[in-house]
């Protein structure tokens, strides 16, 4: 079977899904005055760390802030969007910086006029796992953690100071160390966000966060293969049929049904990327009597059949090229 670790904490075991499928990592040395341009990477979020000095963020036009050492910032959507070292400086294309290449997920920037200087570690992350996607579309269009505003942000500085270090040295396996490390800095950003975000106390967040809806959902996530139906949902929450479906729905914003058979095909899909797992013993796994009923599942819910969902996969790493 394809299922979980059974936890009491749904929102934990969503988080647990936050695997990185294909990481893009730049370290930029910059001085003033600079300013970048950054393209829309489609299905991505793009990640900036301050090590040295600060630069301005602005996605959008609307949506800015200004990034100091020690601050973290997401663009979660993928949104094309602007770092520079002051207002109204002309920005130059990503793709039109010299770089200079370290590793295939690795790359060095160094730009500018020789005024004040800027570190920063930037990545372009991608999450495959149907809970991670979900949880990335409840993000807002920018996340600012300021690590100095808050004691509890101390793992911030000590892990910047850490990335700071490897970057200035770049010994044998430096780049290694530090895309590991920016891969915990992005989870851990998240985690911070649903900490402290009224935001996340919404939705589908907010779902897991009910004690009953939760559970039923951790139930969903953790046995995909299972055939669930409204009332064993419901008995094992100890809520009638009709109560368990309407709350479901408004907090979920989709039946209880439909999630549940949304969730089977996108942990299908998960492991057809994945995984060569024979489609045959998928459609076992999850819970078929033939290859060929799930097929036809698999093709009404996702628009493609499982065997070209597996033909077209290809790497999901962003990689930057003009």
């Amino acid at each position: 079977m394809i299922n979980l670790p059974v936890k009491d904490d749904p929102v934990g075991e969503a988080l647990h899904f936050l695997r990185m499928s294909g990481s893009f990592y730049c370290r930029s040395e910059l001085t003033a005055p600079w300013a970048m341009e950054l393209p829309a990477f489609k299905d991505c979020l793009m990640f900036h760390a301050v090590t040295a000095g600060e630069c301005l963020l602005e996605v959008d036009g609307n949506h800015s802030c200004l990034l100091k050492p020690g601050d973290l910032a997401l663009v979660p959507h993928g949104a094309g969007h602007v770092l520079a070292s002051a207002p109204g400086v002309p920005a130059i294309r990503l793709f039109d910086m010299p770089r200079r290449s370290i590793s295939n997920s690795y790359e060095t920037i160094s730009h500018g006029e020789g005024g004040a200087s800027t570190s920063m570690i930037c990545a372009l992350v991608h999450f495959d796992h149907p809970a991670a996607q979900q949880l990335i579309r409840l993000l807002p269009k920018l996340i600012h953690i300021d690590s100095w505003k808050s004691s509890e942000m101390e793992w911030i500085q000590s892990t910047l100071r850490f990335i700071a270090a490897e970057a200035q040295q770049l010994n044998a396996g430096g780049e290694t160390v530090i895309t590991r490390l920016a891969d915990i800095l992005v989870i851990q950003t998240i985690r911070a966000w649903i900490a402290r975000d009224p935001a996340a106390q919404t939705g589908w967040l907010g779902a897991l966060r009910d004690k009953q809806i939760g559970r039923a959902i951790a139930m969903i996530h953790r046995e995909p293969g299972r055939s669930w139906t409204v009332a064993d949902l419901a008995s094992a929450v100890a809520m009638s049929r009709s109560a368990f479906s309407a709350r479901f729905t408004q907090l979920v914003g989709e039946p209880v049904m439909q999630y549940a058979m949304h969730w089977k095909m996108q942990t299908a899909l998960t492991q057809l990327r994945e995984s060569r797992v024979p489609v045959a013993v998928l459609a076992s796994q999850l819970g078929y009597d033939s290859e060929a009923a799930f097929s036809r599942a698999f093709k009404r819910v996702l628009g493609i059949s499982p065997g070209a969902a597996r033909k077209n996969t290809v790497s999901h790493a962003p990689m930057l090229e003009a």
